[in-house]
């Protein structure tokens, strides 16, 4: 008989869960890459992204109210496009999720010792699976507490940059460098600090009235993280400009200085440790129960299907995912794991859209913007990342055929 996790989840805990994944280590780190990318069109790409996002979080809102179990739009494809797109979303989410876990822990030690990142990147994955796997509850309380020290360091940040003499908001304005290609490709590496708002649909088994809990939560927790990283780019931008912002390795930290706030360094060195770790804890937590759905369905090997009979948790496939992005943060690199997450969680999003495609006529003008947005956004981004992405999603679209044809004709699900 299959085990049911335990619902103890609120919309104050599951908008709280969605902000760790989203308001993370990705606004410290995606700014740079993203100026680069577009110049003085950063603004609008983070308009796309965030519109693009706002699609998929009505999207898996809609589907998690509908189907409220573990595993996100790996369930929703599976129920509403038949088993091998629900798969192949669950395969895109596990393997990009990972390599995303593998960024923030990498992070994390990039900033607490950097001559030893690697080292302080297991450490965290570590830790934190221990976390996750004391109960939900206690990742949620965890996280709360993450939330609000980073939202205090991004306000600081916001404060300095808007009061210092250095700020010139005339920098903010798009210039003659904007191009329609850049700013899409900044919107694809953007979208990689929005796309938490998932987990709250994967946690489906996890919450109190989900019916009604989910739509809520996750269109909040978008749009405070929205208002979030506007304040920050807007106020970034105006310190440094484009070059500036394009070139520095730790903009915030180099909007501190040059809005004379030297003392605000080393909190903003916290505050992006502390970010990838809130990010991290999520993040674990979302590919675990992933994990979980993909197990119960024989994807994968059904003892991570286990749910741990005091704790009420897949222990096994937590220990399982902690495992891999454990060996991942031993030999990654930061830089490769983004792209390479992002193109993996577009291509997830994009089977959710046509998932809430079939839902009826009134949802299918945002899940066609949405499925659009994720296909233009995806092969946006820079082509190493396209190409090993595409590879991976392939790889597991012709393991599941071969999967398929072991189990025979009427099997495959």
């Amino acid at each position: 008989m299959t085990q049911e996790l335990r619902r103890s989840l609120g919309v104050f805990d599951a908008v709280v869960i969605g902000l760790g994944s989203m308001v993370g280590a990705g606004i410290f780190v995606a700014l740079g890459p993203a100026a680069e990318a577009g110049g003085s069109g950063l603004l609008p790409a983070l308009a796309v992204a965030a519109l693009v996002a706002y699609c998929n979080a009505m999207a898996s809102a809609r589907l998690a109210a509908r189907h409220p179990a573990s595993g996100g739009t790996y369930v929703y494809g599976r129920e509403r496009l038949g088993p091998f797109w629900g798969y192949l979303a669950g395969w895109s989410f596990v393997v990009g999720k990972t390599a995303s876990c593998a960024a923030m822990a990498l992070t994390a030690g990039a900033y607490l010792w950097p001559e030893q990142a690697h080292a302080v990147a297991v450490a965290a994955v570590v830790a934190l699976t221990a976390v996750n796997y004391g109960g939900v509850r206690k990742s949620a309380l965890v996280t709360r507490l993450i939330v609000a020290f980073v939202l205090a360091v991004l306000a600081a940040v916001v404060v300095a940059s808007a009061t210092s003499g250095a700020g010139d908001f005339g920098r903010v304005a798009p210039g003659a460098d904007m191009t329609a290609g850049g700013v899409l490709q900044a919107a694809g590496l953007l979208f990689f600090a929005f796309a938490g708002y998932a987990r709250i649909a994967t946690l489906g088994e996890e919450v109190r009235d989900p019916a009604r809990t989910i739509p809520r939560a996750v269109p909040l927790a978008l749009g405070i993280a929205l208002v979030v990283y506007a304040a920050v780019a807007v106020c970034v931008l105006a310190v440094l400009g484009p070059r500036g912002l394009a070139a520095s390795p730790a903009p915030l930290a180099d909007a501190a200085r040059a809005a004379d706030a030297e003392w605000l360094v080393p909190v903003v060195g916290a505050g992006a440790a502390v970010a990838a770790l809130g990010s991290l804890l999520s993040l674990i937590l979302g590919v675990s129960r992933t994990t979980l759905a993909m197990a119960r369905d024989g994807h994968l090997p059904a003892a991570l299907a286990a749910v741990h009979p005091r704790f009420e948790v897949p222990h096994r496939a937590e220990l399982a995912v902690g495992a891999v992005v454990a060996v991942v943060a031993a030999t990654a690199d930061v830089r490769g794991a983004i792209g390479f997450s992002s193109f993996g969680v577009l291509v997830y999003y994009g089977i959710a859209n046509a998932s809430a495609w079939t839902l009826g006529r009134s949802h299918r003008a945002l899940a066609a913007l949405g499925l659009v947005g994720c296909a233009v956004l995806a092969f946006a981004l820079p082509w190493p990342s396209v190409a090993a992405g595409a590879g991976v999603v392939a790889a597991g679209a012709l393991l599941y055929a071969v999967t398929a044809a072991r189990r025979g004709p009427g099997q495959a699900a």
